[in-house]
């Protein structure tokens, strides 16, 4: 079966792209060639106009409609980012753009679209069903629907993020790419394999809309039942045609990560990269801290997007703190007694923890009449750390009820 996209659209687009897309250099990263045992690079499309490569596949894609069609102007479904970069592709290509998000859609990305000057409509709680009503409004009124992925010329457009990682990184042996609908794993896969077939190129999955691996053990597209990630800019519930095929060809692999593992690798990158990246951005660094012995060096990791609501931030830092046992919040029950809450913080104390935060209760039903229920937020300083400390709060005695 001949390919839907070539070598030759990928190079076409990156022409177009020339003085749109921010030429951004990859970034050393000396704390996960650590872990890799070799050289590992940061390819920071965080940085990216509209912060994040949704930019590269809208603009190649709207760059190439008729005059009749600009005038119809362009409509779109996203969750953010590709709602981003179809506004900003339009705006720069004086086309009129209509964005349909779900209603779970973070405010600074909504906020940003709208800068941009797309008209934003909310439908629905997940991207799939924003994307219905966006065919469905494309139906109605002969505006032209831009699909976030599955489109020959949006993964063009993404594919010309492969070629940039081999001029700046000719000596890669595997790139891992963050992965939803497909198009910019397909693309890079494209590019990448069509001029250096020796890489590995490696999809990466948030485990709570991985629609990948069951679809590729099938054959053909298989749409999710359900999804549920912190991600949102890969939570796509089925692959896209156009991709799943260049997938299915070019691609080695694709590895799942967890919630935990998402949150841990977006503060590895903020805290020792500086580099702001949303969930989604991170799934490949997630993939490569979970199992760095797969991946042989040098290794690029993708980082996808930096659109994150500062309040998911926030959250999403202390899941991290929790994940890597830095952050720790014990439950005890004991005696309500003077002296009781002294002596536990002293114990605690002695094992060099941070207390940031304490309550009290005693309206809980599980609590005798004598009895109180102590909550207490603790820094640590790792897994073992935590791991001390709360054997000495069982060696002394106290009940703990809850530990998260």
């Amino acid at each position: 079966m001949t390919d839907a996209v070539t070598l030759a659209d990928i190079e076409a687009a990156s022409l177009r792209l020339q003085d749109v897309v921010r030429e951004l250099p990859v970034h050393s990263a000396r704390w996960l060639s650590d872990r890799v045992g070799g050289p590992a690079y940061l390819v920071p499309e965080n940085l990216q106009r509209a912060g994040s490569f949704k930019i590269r596949g809208a603009f190649n894609r709207l760059a190439q409609l008729t005059d009749d069609e600009r005038a119809r102007g362009v409509v779109a479904a996203s969750a953010g980012n590709h709602a981003q970069g179809v506004a900003l592709a339009a705006q720069l290509l004086g086309i009129a753009s209509k964005i349909y998000m779900p209603r779970s859609a973070s405010m600074p990305k909504v906020s940003a679209t709208r800068d941009y000057g797309a008209q934003v409509e909310f439908h629905g709680d997940t991207l799939d069903e924003a994307i219905v009503a966006a065919r469905e409004h494309a139906d109605r009124t002969g505006a032209l629907f831009i699909s976030p992925f599955d489109h020959a010329d949006i993964v063009a457009g993404q594919g010309t993020l492969g070629l940039e990682i081999l001029e700046q990184v000719p000596d890669a042996r595997t790139i891992v790419v963050c992965t939803g609908g497909g198009g910019l794993l397909a693309g890079v896969a494209l590019a990448v394999k069509s001029l250096r077939p020796d890489v590995r190129v490696i999809g990466a999955q948030a485990a709570g809309a991985a629609a990948y691996p069951a679809s590729l053990v099938a054959g053909h597209p298989v749409p999710l039942e359900s999804m549920r990630t912190m991600a949102d800019g890969i939570a796509v519930g089925r692959p896209g045609d156009v991709p799943f095929a260049l997938i299915q060809k070019y691609v080695d692999g694709i590895r799942v990560v967890s919630e935990d593992s998402l949150a841990r690798a977006q503060l590895l990158l903020l805290e020792r990269s500086k580099l702001v990246v949303e969930p989604a951005g991170a799934a490949a660094v997630a993939a490569i801290v979970d199992d760095p012995s797969a991946f042989e060096a040098p290794v690029v990791a993708v980082l996808s997007g930096g659109n994150v609501d500062p309040l998911i931030l926030m959250r999403v830092i202390r899941h991290g703190l929790t994940a890597g046992g830095r952050f720790t919040q014990v439950t005890v029950h004991m005696p309500d007694r003077p002296g009781s809450l002294a002596g536990l913080l002293d114990e605690i104390g002695r094992l060099d923890a941070n207390v940031v935060d304490v309550s009290h209760l005693r309206t809980n039903p599980r609590l005798a009449v004598d009895e109180v229920e102590i909550t207490i937020d603790l820094e640590t300083r790792g897994p073992e750390h935590r791991g001390r400390l709360l054997d000495r709060l069982h060696e002394c005695g106290y009940r703990i009820v809850e530990v998260m």
